[in-house]
């Protein structure tokens, strides 16, 4: 993969993720009928339930953030669930710098866990009904890194990052699906293919590692058939892992754009910062950086230094994948 577009992509989806994530956060919690009787426009906004100014990103771009930090010195599961509490503590990369909120339960959990020193590999809830979208939201980046390793490879780094604060297997599947759909738009392959080849891919994997029938079951939707041709009444935006997975997945496959896809997103309701983060960081891989509009991403907090965080992922990668050939 050239370097150059790897960086752009790279770029492109942590900006993503972030003005995707800031979109939301002002309509968090509303149903999708009162974002559609009091917001004829969807725009990033003062306010909101936390009441954090425009261009304010939320626990989810923290988090993938803190990722991506770790990352651009290799995989360390120790240095990644460091960085996880540091946000939490003091603040790291918190659009401020130091405001920390809309921490989910499994993840603060987790983090408690983390700061008594029990090891990442055991720190995260493992319930069933402990699967929020908390790993999910800040699973991308791992792509960059797991992109050109064996499936098995895949899978097992998957698993080990979402389970730092959500290790049910329901969790970790839909992480592994993203990540799995979302290194094929990587490779440009076109959107609808992508998601075929996801399907295939991901259900054919599972099955081979004897994931249980009824865990499977709970990704029918995704995996059985192409879930664009469902009314959007079907589609869920609670902060249920798999509401989160399938949402994005619709909004990228119905929309024809990074804002359009982003709108839509928000207009679901509820877990709308989430929702808009996950889905942007999909349609950032197949519209580029270019596509996010810029008056986004003139407000988002920290922008130079999320640039400068890409470019130190680029390298990384980059240098990396020269030392191997």
């Amino acid at each position: 993969m050239d370097s150059n577009y790897l960086s752009g992509r790279i770029q492109a989806a942590l900006l993503g993720i972030a003005c995707g994530d800031s979109l939301g956060r002002s309509y968090e919690f509303l149903s999708r009928n009162e974002i559609r009787e009091m917001f004829q426009e969807i725009v990033d906004r003062d306010g909101g339930t936390h009441n954090q100014a425009k261009g304010t990103y939320t626990d989810d771009t923290c988090l993938t953030l803190c990722l991506t930090d770790s990352l651009c010195n290799g995989f360390d599961l120790e240095d990644i669930a460091d960085k996880f509490v540091k946000w939490y503590d003091d603040g790291l990369w918190a659009a401020d710098g130091k405001t920390v909120f809309d921490i989910g339960i499994s993840t603060r959990n987790a983090i408690k866990r983390l700061k008594s020193g029990v090891s990442p590999l055991e720190s995260g809830d493992n319930d069933e009904y402990s699967n929020g979208n908390g790993s999910l939201m800040r699973i991308l980046p791992l792509v960059f890194y797991i992109k050109d390793i064996e499936i098995d490879d895949r899978f097992e780094l998957t698993k080990q990052v979402s389970s730092i604060t959500h290790a049910h297997n329901r969790s970790v599947i839909s992480c592994f699906y993203y990540l799995e759909f979302a290194r094929l738009l990587l490779s440009s392959t076109e959107k609808l293919e992508a998601y075929r080849l996801a399907n295939e891919t991901v259900k054919n994997y599972l099955i081979s590692i004897d994931i249980k029938e009824q865990e499977l079951g709970c990704f029918d939707v995704l995996l059985s058939g192409n879930i664009s041709d469902l009314p959007e009444e079907l589609i869920n935006s609670s902060g249920y892992v798999v509401d989160t997975l399938e949402a994005s997945v619709y909004c990228l496959l119905t929309t024809q754009s990074f804002k359009e896809a982003a709108v839509k997103a928000v207009r679901f309701g509820l877990d709308a910062d989430t929702t808009s983060a996950v889905t942007s960081g999909l349609t950032s891989l197949v519209y580029g950086l270019n596509s996010i509009p810029n008056e986004w991403l003139g407000e988002l907090a920290r922008r130079d230094e999320i640039d400068a965080l890409a470019n130190r992922f680029a390298d990384s990668i980059c240098s990396t994948n020269e030392s191997q050939n």
